[in-house]
């Protein structure tokens, strides 16, 4: 069943170039390190969640209200998955004590990756759905046992490993390579003792870049859960990525409150999951029904603002808890 797309070459153009030139004014902000107060990073936060807005009204004006509403539920979805991708960078800034002023360079680089892996996901996706909806149930698996996952990491208090010199891309790198003791501002490669030697700066790109393979696996099967349509994919994805680096300041303290937030996307990506395998149900069995795009929205939505109450309630209760604290 080929893909049918609203991309013309005009449009793909047009936006990556729009993409390229986002992309090359945030390593201009980047280009003198210093430290994001929360007042810049609200500011580049509001601009890079104005931007899809404003795409989506776009695509309401210029083609139709169900490709509006399908990017829009697209750029929820992914944005959801980007915060959970925020709590990994944030162990891994950490982990290598990347200096306050350097963090924003580290994490636009990691930003730059992903867009590059997303973008190939999103060809192979498309690719696979043009050869027949047994895609679709190939998606849908990869949710339901992802959901999984992450459910039970949630439940057990097991998830990614923050002793991040165990990541077997840092300590592959260490062996090939010398690496200097010490940052050496922006730069990722410098000449030590006469000879081309990497800093700890490059080794944290290449752990973030690691990660993002896993992230890649992970959000592109979900977005196709909302649309086929690869151009709203490679757009959602765009856009939820651009302000993860302003996001991160942003949140930097309030993530480590939403202890649910792992929940509530397992059973998104669970519910996005069998929404893919009905869809694939549906092409043999038409009396099966699908899921609206409207639903879709609602129930994504809903989880989202269910485990932050829940989050939130939790975090009071437990303060409550805490011995010296007052009831």
């Amino acid at each position: 069943m080929p893909t049918t797309s609203i991309g013309t070459p005009w449009l793909w153009a047009i936006s990556i170039a729009v993409l390229l030139a986002l992309l090359a004014t945030d390593f201009l902000v980047t280009r003198h390190p210093h430290e994001v107060r929360l007042r810049e990073a609200i500011g580049w936060s509001a601009f890079y969640l104005t931007l899809p807005l404003l795409f989506g009204v776009l695509l309401w004006a210029t083609f139709s209200g169900q490709h509006a509403l399908e990017f829009i539920t697209g750029f929820v979805v992914e944005k959801s998955l980007s915060v959970d991708n925020l709590f990994v960078f944030m162990i891994l800034l950490a982990g290598f004590a990347v200096p306050p002023e350097l963090q924003q360079r580290v994490l636009l680089y990691g930003i730059v990756g992903a867009l590059v892996l997303r973008g190939v996901f999103i060809a192979a996706g498309a690719a696979l759905l043009n050869t027949g909806a047994w895609a679709f149930l190939l998606f849908g698996a990869i949710l339901l046992v992802t959901a999984g996952k992450i459910l039970h990491q949630a439940i057990t208090g097991t998830g990614f490993d923050p002793d991040v010199s165990d990541l077997r891309s840092v300590r592959l790198l260490r062996r090939l390579t010398p690496i200097t003791e010490d940052y050496r501002g922006t730069r990722l490669i410098v000449r030590d003792s006469g000879r081309r030697t990497l800093t700890p700066l490059a080794v944290v790109v290449v752990a973030v870049f690691a990660t993002d393979i896993v992230f890649a696996v992970d959000s592109v099967p979900a977005v196709y859960g909302v649309t086929d349509d690869p151009y709203l994919v490679f757009t959602t994805n765009a856009f939820a990525l651009l302000g993860l680096r302003a996001l991160y300041f942003v949140l930097h303290t309030t993530l480590t409150q939403l202890e649910h937030l792992s929940h509530g996307l397992a059973i998104i990506l669970a519910f996005i999951g069998a929404k893919l395998v009905l869809h694939w149900a549906h092409d043999i069995w038409p009396a099966l029904p699908q899921i609206p795009t409207t639903l879709s929205l609602a129930v994504i939505v809903l989880v989202l603002a269910t485990v932050t109450v829940t989050s939130l309630h939790a975090r009071r209760r437990n303060q409550r808890s805490e011995p010296g604290n007052s009831p």
